[in-house]
């Protein structure tokens, strides 16, 4: 059955955080423009980055290093083309959110221009990290939400579930993406919204595991709409786990900045010694993958529950400056780090691979692009460096803005698309079967898909992931659908994604590190998966 959309616009944005907001502010004065948001604007990954934007401005400095750097991160899976083409456009990009009011930190001059402060992280062969304090993610977020709400032309839906991509599979028309079916949290109906274009900025799926620095709404949903509306994923077998989440009951893995290592924070183990110069030249500046592995390797082989970061040797005041979002925090919790190590745990922190786009950000399906850690680009190869990742998110909107700008005129929205159908679901009396099906998703792709991995633990993973799926088909075909229902359908997705792609890959390289094959194969291929080849799978439904 036909029926008029609930809203019609020109671009659907489904995710309000650096990468959708930006596309958004770069639309409005061409387009309308309707952005969704799965909770409060500010509760995304965005608004919890601590660290900064990597872009060059020491004079030191230059493109080529920066692109030498990302590079060698990347572990020989990076694009070159994709890396030239981040690093080229950063500078623009961060005078773009300059001119927006976000305020950088800045070193004080008598010159004219600003002059501003540089941080160096892990990776970093140079100071080339812009931030605003140890809160740089909420700079950015707040800044831009303030101009969006400011733009007639941005109509903004908080507390909203994108559902399901409206493609050629419900409406019969060419191959492309028409609007999305999404679901009113307030009113908990699904609603349908027509758009010429549509753009996943959903962020990444770090909730697929028990530990994670990442916020609630992290749980893989625009993959796994893309996957289902028949896009290719990449690389989804690299996961970043940020080395340093704060160890406390507490916290709920409280993030600590890459900038505290660059500032001269050093790993120690309980007993107070070293250990990173055992594993890198760099030490403590050595790439994230490296430094997670060694962590979780100390803890496991001293049976320890956490290992410590410390730089308490530093100027008390000079850590109060630098770093006073963690200063306060972990003061609140009984911690002063300006005279004692903090205890750390690795924690999944950020999705490597995604969904497949060109440097225009296109996805497979003409008129859906994906922007941000939701993409697959080919910037971050086997390993994301530090503080590229709100860069990506900048540039790759724009590189969208600039091509959805184009073809505004080109395309014509569909007024009339297939209504939610809900003449045979039931409210359900069974939450508590989600709960535990998503307790145990989490718990064993902590254990068998974590920081080391073995064939026999991954083939394990598969077997629950099949059970699972199968039990969400008809768990979805048979009642309403509530948030729980719908992060949880998603999050099985992209755990099979990321099993079957850890599957494909006979190797270990960057954040991969699969016991049963430990050595770098000589030619370096992304893992590219099509929905095609699982078609018969009750859990995909492309």
């Amino acid at each position: 059955m036909q029926q008029k959309p609930t809203y019609e616009t020109d671009v659907l944005i489904i995710g309000s955080g650096a990468a959708g907001l930006t596309l958004a502010l770069h639309l409005a004065e061409h387009a309308r423009i309707l952005v969704l948001s799965k909770g409060p604007l500010t509760e995304g990954s965005t608004y919890y980055a601590q660290g900064g934007i990597a872009a060059v401005f020491d004079e030191d400095d230059s493109i080529d290093s920066h692109i030498d750097d990302t590079l060698v991160a990347g572990a020989g899976l990076c694009s070159r083309e994709a890396v030239e083409y981040t690093t080229q456009n950063a500078r623009a990009s961060l005078q773009w959110l300059i001119d927006q009011g976000v305020g950088f930190d800045q070193i004080d001059s008598n010159a004219g221009a600003p002059r501003y402060h540089l941080n160096r992280e892990g990776g970093h062969s140079h100071r080339r990290i812009l931030h605003a304090a140890d809160a740089t993610g909420k700079a950015v977020q707040t800044t831009l939400v303030d101009r969006v709400r400011q733009h007639p032309n941005i109509q903004l839906l908080e507390r909203f579930n994108a559902v399901d991509l409206i493609t050629s599979r419900q409406t019969g028309r060419p191959h492309a993406v028409y609007g999305a079916y999404i679901w009113n949290r307030k009113h908990e109906q699904v609603e349908t919204v027509a758009a010429k274009f549509v753009a996943l900025a959903t962020g990444g799926a770090s909730k697929v595991y028990q530990y994670t620095s990442n916020p609630d709404v992290a749980s893989g949903d625009g993959i796994a709409m893309a996957w289902r509306a028949g896009c290719r994923t990449a690389n989804m077998e690299f996961n970043q786990f940020h080395p340093t989440c704060l160890y406390h009951p507490g916290a709920q893995t409280f993030l600590l900045t890459e900038a505290l290592r660059g500032e001269g924070a050093l790993l120690k183990r309980p007993d107070g010694s070293r250990f990173m110069p055992e594993f890198h030249e760099a030490a403590e500046l050595a790439p994230r993958d490296v430094v997670a592995r060694a962590i979780d390797y100390e803890m496991k082989r001293l049976g320890a529950d956490c290992m410590y970061l410390d730089i308490s040797h530093q100027p008390a005041d000079f850590i109060k400056e630098h770093f006073p979002t963690i200063y306060e925090k972990c003061l609140a919790l009984g911690i002063d780090m300006t005279k004692e190590p903090l205890p750390v745990v690795p924690a999944a922190h950020y999705t490597c691979g995604g969904v497949v786009t060109d440097l225009h950000a296109q996805t497979d399906v003409p008129g859906l692009y994906a922007i941000g850690e939701v993409a697959y680009t080919g910037l971050h190869g086997a390993n994301r460096m530090a503080s590229n990742s709100l860069l990506e998110c900048v540039v790759f909107a724009q590189a969208a803005a600039k091509h959805i700008i184009q073809r505004l005129d080109k395309v014509q929205i569909t007024t009339q698309l297939p209504s939610w159908d809900e003449s045979k679901v039931n409210d359900s009396d069974e939450e508590v079967i989600i709960q535990h099906n998503w307790h145990e998703l989490r718990l064993f792709m902590w254990d068998y898909v974590g920081i080391v991995r073995t064939n026999k633990r991954l083939e394990r993973a598969l077997r629950r992931i099949e059970m699972l799926q199968h039990e969400i088909h008809d768990y979805y075909a048979n009642f309403k659908v509530s948030n729980n229902l719908l992060e949880l359908r998603n999050l099985v997705q992209v755990a099979e994604l990321i099993v079957r792609s850890a599957m494909e890959r006979k190797e270990s390289r960057g954040l991969h590190y699969n016991l049963d094959h430990p050595d770098l194969l000589p030619e370096a291929v992304p893992t590219l998966l099509t929905p095609a080849q699982f078609r018969t799978n009750p859990g995909n439904t492309a």
